[in-house]
């Protein structure tokens, strides 16, 4: 009978397991996971893919003595059962629960919040350093996937560890996705050193033969390392690890752990850095996970027998909006092409990328290269839509301000998941992208009060002769009833009161209805006003609001440092007006993991909330 996960103690009971036993730990965590994320959600397939991975990692290595880093850090939940956190898995992505990623303030196991992809041998390398300083002893080990090789930062990783020659074992996960299908160079390289592994049976089979011969075994095993490598770069086209100063081992089932255990024991006694690379099934013990490994990277909760979510929704999202949108205006334009960064599904863009396969760009985890992509596509008079999350868009900072802006290209970025996204916490809600766009010359920033205006956003975004970025949330989109009019028309009045004036942003503007409808139980009248526009704002309505109404209130969906409100302030001052202003916003700090709802009450930017500041601050104020 097996027992319970939450009755060993890990890791200590690890350290005494046969492999054996391991094998069947292996099967009862699988099971544990499936039954525990049905309940909560989470990233399910590139866990199931990694628990012999992670059982090996741990019996061979002690953390966290030993640093263990895991790239991106969805694939870390066999981790976290095996440094002794399986009894909170009840509370995964929850509220004061545990986190979906390695967190420093979570267990000491964990080495690095991660979070983005393709950091880990940086930071491996950072470690390694530090470990030679400071004349410590302890293992460096960098788990990372094949999907975040399609990044720049992991070759600069392994350029400096290369080079510096540290003592690193990297281990490349290799199960040929990421969350799309991996695409590029890299991916065709290692499907070709998939292929190979009887080369490696024949280089040990060589190996054992000429060694066992007495006397002059070893000199002719020597003697041979010319040929043996003639082979090797003939078969497998040339392992890049090894030209960039790695020792080289696999590939090698990632799924068989008296393997692994092997190849890791072999790797902490050498003197330089190693690659180890295991080959791995996404989701394998699950069949639906199998079998859909895409719609099992990140679920929320669903039904273990059928894999069907529990809940189902007609609705639609503001990114299949988007991707179906796109696909009409592409039918009507053929000048119309779509960049992604390895999210071609979550960018709502599957659509697209079936009617039209020549014209879709998947980079891969390279969001700066998408964005110097998409602007030479619009320097070669193509109309590019960079389809990038909020979260993911600002490692390609750089590339926005010099390679778009300061060129003036009509490159169109519609940025995903925009403001609070809830249960993946720190490293993913989008509350940054206003803040570091709006400084930036050129470009128009828009946000959509609902789906309806998404589309005519992007229809006005492709008049434009320069850059636009539309941002918009996670989730379901509202329909707002009121009346439509054209964007160029600016910021647009929804209702008039005389008592403030809400200026929203996006979604926020659903939530400032809700606060005008609050205020007025207590007898205050709000006139809300749906800003549309970000940069440019729109001067004319807000001084016109501002004559009208004592108080203004901005709302948005991003801190508030930098953020839409602290616009609106420098243009109060500027027009010399005497309106009071209040800014509402995320504050000043990370903002953990939890539901949207619970995030939002937390910080007071329910509607409730901000109904009660605004009431305080008028009365504070008068």
């Amino acid at each position: 009978m097996s027992k319970n996960i939450c009755d060993y103690e890990f890791p200590r009971d690890l350290k005494e397991m046969s492999v054996s036993e391991m094998n069947g730990l292996a099967g009862d965590i699988r099971t544990f996971l499936i039954d525990n994320l049905s309940k909560t959600g989470g990233h399910l397939a590139s866990n199931l893919g990694v628990v012999e991975l992670t059982l090996a990692i741990h019996k061979i290595f002690d953390s966290p003595t030993d640093k263990i880093i895991w790239d991106v850090g969805h694939q870390s939940y066999v981790h976290k059962i095996l440094t002794g956190r399986a009894a909170g898995f009840s509370t995964l992505r929850q509220m004061d629960g545990l986190s979906g990623f390695p967190k420093t303030a979570e267990s000491v196991h964990d080495i690095f919040d991660t979070g983005h992809a393709s950091n880990s041998l940086s930071i491996a390398a950072g470690l390694a350093k530090a470990r030679e300083l400071s004349l410590e002893t302890y293992q460096t080990v960098a788990i990372i996937g094949d999907g975040a090789l399609t990044g720049g930062l992991a070759y600069e990783g392994l350029n400096n560890i290369g080079g510096t020659k540290s003592r690193v074992i990297v281990i490349l996960n290799d199960n040929g996705m990421s969350i799309s299908k991996n695409i590029g160079a890299v991916s065709r390289h290692l499907n070709k050193v998939r292929v190979s592994a009887g080369y490696y049976n024949f280089k040990n089979k060589v190996r054992g033969w000429t060694r066992g011969i007495p006397l002059i075994g070893e000199g002719i095993y020597s003697g041979i390392q010319h040929f043996r490598d003639m082979i090797k770069y003939a078969v497998v086209d040339g392992v890049i690890f090894e030209q960039m100063g790695f020792t080289y081992m696999g590939p090698m089932d990632g799924h068989n752990i008296k393997t692994l255990m092997d190849s890791m024991d072999l790797a902490k006694h050498a003197k330089g850095p190693v690659l180890i690379h295991v080959l791995t099934e996404k989701g394998k013990g699950y069949k639906n996970a199998e079998l859909h490994p895409g719609q099992f990277h990140g679920t929320g909760p669903f039904d273990p027998e059928t894999g069907c979510l529990l809940k189902s929704t007609n609705q639609i999202t503001y990114s299949d909006i988007f991707g179906n949108y796109l696909t009409e205006l592409a039918e009507r334009d053929s000048k119309i092409v779509a960049i992604t960064a390895a999210m071609t599904d979550g960018t709502g863009l599957s659509g697209f990328a079936c009617r039209f396969p020549d014209r879709l760009f998947d980079v891969g985890i390279a969001e700066s290269h998408a964005v110097t992509f998409a602007a030479g596509l619009a320097a070669g008079g193509m109309k590019p839509f960079v389809a990038i999350y909020s979260t993911f868009l600002q490692r390609a900072y750089d590339q926005i301000l010099i390679d778009v802006c300061l060129q003036n290209l009509p490159v169109i970025f519609a940025i995903d998941r925009a403001g609070n996204v809830g249960a993946d916490g720190e490293t993913h809600h989008g509350l940054f992208d206003i803040s570091f766009l709006q400084s930036m010359p050129n470009i128009t920033i828009l946000a959509p009060r609902d789906a309806i205006e998404l589309q005519e956003m992007m229809d006005y975004a492709l008049t434009l002769p320069g850059p636009c970025a539309i941002r918009y949330p996670r989730g379901i989109s509202p329909i707002l009833p009121y009346e439509r009019k054209s964007i160029t028309e600016g910021a647009q009045l929804l209702e008039s009161g005389v008592d403030l004036t809400l200026w929203a942003v996006g979604n926020m503007v659903s939530t400032a209805l809700d606060v005008k409808r609050i205020l007025g139980e207590s007898g205050f009248t709000a006139s809300v006003v749906n800003a549309r526009f970000i940069k440019p704002m729109d001067i004319n309505m807000l001084q016109k609001t501002a004559n009208e109404t004592p108080f203004i209130v901005t709302l948005e969906d991003n801190v508030v440092i930098g953020g839409f409100g602290e616009h609106v302030t420098s243009a109060l001052v500027e027009m010399k007006s005497s309106a009071n202003l209040l800014c509402i916003g995320w504050p000043d700090r990370f903002i953990e993991h939890g539901s949207c709802e619970q995030l939002n009450a937390l910080y007071h930017l329910d509607a409730a909330s901000i109904a009660e500041r605004i009431q305080k601050h008028i009365e504070r104020t008068s």
